[in-house]
């Protein structure tokens, strides 16, 4: 009985496999069930199918062929595969996600930074219950933020970061470490051990920041691979800290390339829909080879399994320049420049609406100094095509400082003439920029809090009211030095903050301040412009 059955079995198996309806799924529109797609499992139904798309569409279409027999069946498929498998490369192993786990992990950190709470402090006047419950309840105002001092806990936030050198330097991004007070790096879950984290530079526009931990070992690295030649449909895979979850690993497909997000990044990412969530900013996205593609960026909050990375070869040209200035150092022309609106272009004659018009040119900027003027309608840089403003900020930007690049521009003269000019450029470095890397904190003398609570303070003075924008505070000690990462920091205290009482004594003076300090906890009172806070400050016993 059973040897009966058989044929009938292979013969089943090799109708589905040659594309017939002997298994398929049919639409609601030739089904009379609402619901949408049904599966069909007989032979007769899907031959009463065929027959109702034959009543249906006439002689267009047939019904379903009779299967063929089984051995023609299998001679058939072997001389035409449905799918060439030589063309889909090597089969994955098995296990190839286990040993990219045990390959990227070591060199993935988790970093976790704290940052003082700024918050108001309470005034006279009508007050918002509203506003109070929250200051009452969490100790900040709804939304945190403000412009006066910390209170309670300091806020707290999860990144991850990967290493690239066995030094120590660590690539992470900008905005998982930006304003941070405290910075610290876990290499290990299962481990308690820390480690502080310096800033060796961050750049906001492409979101890439490098951290340096010191270390008494050579620690393990992520290779760096190239997303030059990263392809959609490629198997990747995210490693990263989500929401705490520390050495979490999840793979997809690069889903897009060269997806464009100005708002966000001034590089085209690589797009994925391996799982990326809150924590995961700043991890590695590799590819099947162990080789970092991309640093995982973003989501798109709308929608699952739309995730974003920054591609590799961007991200190393950067790197380079955080480790050697400390900052992403941008061309500059001194040009202010505007899209070339429809109207404009046709009023003019122009075909299209490429490029960008000056409407602005900086007295003695490269742009000056090369013979650029207004109306001047830039068109190529450094022969690079220029469409938007934004093609000209990005060529002006990407362009090294202090060689000449050639500018294209369309110039109308005064009969209505158009020419096309071409010009030398020299492009330098903002003044504006530079001024301000190059900018020092004032220092100011000032004596030490004990106990390793973190800040100076001085007695007041005239210049230092000058120098700090005192002229209407108090006549009480001030802060002229917070130290980063202490209690203070943590709390919230500032230079400028003049101290008016320590543990409910008044103090006149900074050796008074420092005379009323105790190991354990502190109360101080401290004024801010307007604004008056009572801190507690907590030092170790």
């Amino acid at each position: 009985m059973k040897s009966k059955k058989q044929p009938r079995l292979i013969m089943w198996v090799l109708a589905i496999a040659l594309g017939g309806v002997a298994s398929g799924y049919v639409s609601d529109a030739l089904s009379d069930n609402p619901e949408g797609l049904q599966p069909v499992t007989r032979a007769s139904q899907a031959a009463a199918s065929g027959t109702r798309v034959a009543q249906l569409f006439g002689d267009r279409l047939s019904t379903t062929p009779t299967p063929k027999p089984a051995q023609q069946a299998i001679e058939d498929l072997k001389r035409n595969p449905p799918i060439d498998v030589v063309k889909l490369g090597d089969p994955l192993p098995r296990n190839l996600f286990v040993e990219l786990s045990k390959l990227v992990n070591p060199a993935v950190v988790s970093i976790s930074t704290s940052q003082a709470q700024r918050q108001l402090s309470r005034r006279s006047g009508p007050r918002d219950p509203m506003r109070e419950f929250f200051e009452d309840f969490w100790g900040l105002p709804p939304g945190g933020g403000g412009d006066g001092f910390g209170g309670g806990r300091p806020a707290m936030a999860l990144g991850t970061g990967f290493l690239v050198r066995a030094d120590g330097l660590i690539v992470t991004n900008n905005h998982v470490i930006e304003n941070a007070d405290v910075i610290k790096v876990s290499l290990d879950p299962n481990s308690k051990e820390e480690f502080e984290a310096k800033v060796v530079g961050k750049d906001a526009r492409t979101d890439i920041a490098l951290l340096k931990i010191e270390s008494k070992k050579p620690l393990p690295v992520a290779a760096l691979g190239s997303s030059a030649g990263v392809q959609v449909g490629e198997w990747v895979a995210a490693f990263g800290n989500p929401y705490g979850h520390a050495h979490t690993m999840t793979k997809g497909i690069v889903s897009a390339i060269g997806r464009e997000i100005t708002e966000l990044n001034r590089f085209p990412f690589i797009q994925t829909d391996a799982s990326i969530n809150p924590g995961n900013s700043g991890g590695p996205l590799v590819n099947t080879r162990g080789e970092v593609i991309g640093v995982n960026t973003a989501i798109d909050a709308r929608a699952q399994g739309i995730g974003f990375a920054i591609p590799i070869d961007n991200v190393k040209t950067i790197v380079a320049q955080l480790e050697k200035d400390g900052r992403v150092r941008r061309g500059f022309i001194g040009v202010g420049i505007s899209p070339l609106a429809p109207e404009v272009a046709r009023q003019l004659g122009l075909g299209n609406d490429d490029g960008a018009i000056v409407n602005q040119v900086q007295k003695g900027s490269p742009a000056a100094k090369a013979g650029l003027e207004i109306y001047d309608i830039i068109v190529e840089f450094g022969g690079k095509k220029v469409r938007t403003p934004g093609d000209l900020q990005n060529a002006v930007g990407d362009t090294p400082i202090g060689g000449k690049t050639k500018v294209k521009v369309i110039r109308f003269q005064n009969d209505r003439k158009k020419v096309e000019r071409t010009f030398d450029i020299a492009v330098t470095e903002n003044p504006d920029e530079r001024a301000a890397a190059e900018r020092q904190p004032k220092k100011f003398f000032g004596q030490k809090a004990p106990f390793g609570i973190g800040f100076k303070a001085s007695d007041m003075s005239a210049q230092l009211r000058r120098d700090l924008g005192l002229a209407n505070a108090p006549d009480a000690p001030v802060i002229t030095e917070v130290e980063r990462g202490t209690v203070a920091a943590q709390v919230g205290l500032q230079v400028g903050d003049v101290i008016l009482d320590v543990n409910r004594a008044p103090v006149r003076r900074a050796a008074d301040v420092v005379k009323n300090l105790r190991q354990g906890t502190n109360i101080l009172r401290v004024a801010r412009g307007n604004m008056v806070a009572v801190i507690a400050i907590e030092t170790s016993r």
